[in-house]
């Protein structure tokens, strides 16, 4: 746990070094937001870790599953801002009006396709209830601390940041949104293909959150929201 960020950060940083005969090192100048193949090999490490479940020996007690999350979190947060120090990544948590209103507005488009589809192809059911005050509010915290945010750093602040430098603001989303699917694969079955496919377009409307200010507040918010109405009302 302590080698694995030592690791991704010196691969990262070793491309910008140069030796020089008048000095030890110069960090030359580098394009901050332009992907590389380094960037492919330290975001499939840190997704593979996550995928594989390799940190959960570390954490073996009962209440702390999502420790490997939170941690692998700060790992992404440090290579990617400090490290690498790329920019428009959006990791903020100062609300504004406009912020919640983008992601009601996306969980509102989202919600057709999500509740439709979903029905239709008995990925999901419908159970009417009314959950407690406590139960609702703690389901709100519990998604967007533990899920929410990690996952819209990840795929949303970092994944398609940086690749909207190669394939524009479309290629991006589209590509973001088929992979943060296809990370869903194992819910419940070897390959889950309704809840890959419910994800993928889930992503879509993730990604035009995020990209509508920037901020990964806004994709976490309707993040959350599709996360706490599946499961407080469909299961």
């Amino acid at each position: 746990m302590a080698g694995f960020p030592v690791l991704l950060a010196a691969l990262l940083v070793y491309p910008a070094v140069e030796p020089h005969f008048s000095t030890p090192l110069r960090v030359t100048a580098r394009v901050a937001g332009t992907p590389s193949w380094r960037d492919a090999v330290v975001l499939l490490a840190l997704a593979a870790v996550l995928e594989l479940r390799l940190l959960t020996p570390a954490w073996p007690y009962t209440g702390l599953g999502s420790l490997p999350k939170l941690y692998l979190a700060d790992v992404a947060l440090y290579l990617y801002l400090v490290v690498r120090g790329i920019d428009g990544m959006g990791y903020s948590f100062i609300p504004s009006g406009r912020t919640f209103l983008i992601a009601a507005r996306e969980w509102a488009f989202f919600a057709p396709f999500g509740i439709g589809l979903g029905l239709a192809l008995k990925f999901i059911t419908f159970h009417p209830r009314l959950p407690s005050p406590m139960h609702a509010a703690a389901a709100v915290l519990v998604t967007f601390l533990l899920t929410a945010v990690p996952e819209e750093l990840f795929f949303r602040g970092i994944l398609q940041n940086l690749l909207e430098t190669r394939l524009g603001r479309t290629g991006a989303l589209v590509l973001t949104s088929m992979l943060f699917g296809l990370s869903h694969f194992h819910k419940g079955a070897a390959f889950n293909w309704r809840y890959v496919l419910l994800a993928a377009i889930a992503g879509i409307f993730y990604g035009r959150a995020w990209r509508a200010e920037r901020k990964v507040l806004a994709s976490a918010i309707t993040h959350t929201a599709v996360d706490v109405v599946w499961s407080l009302w469909f299961r």
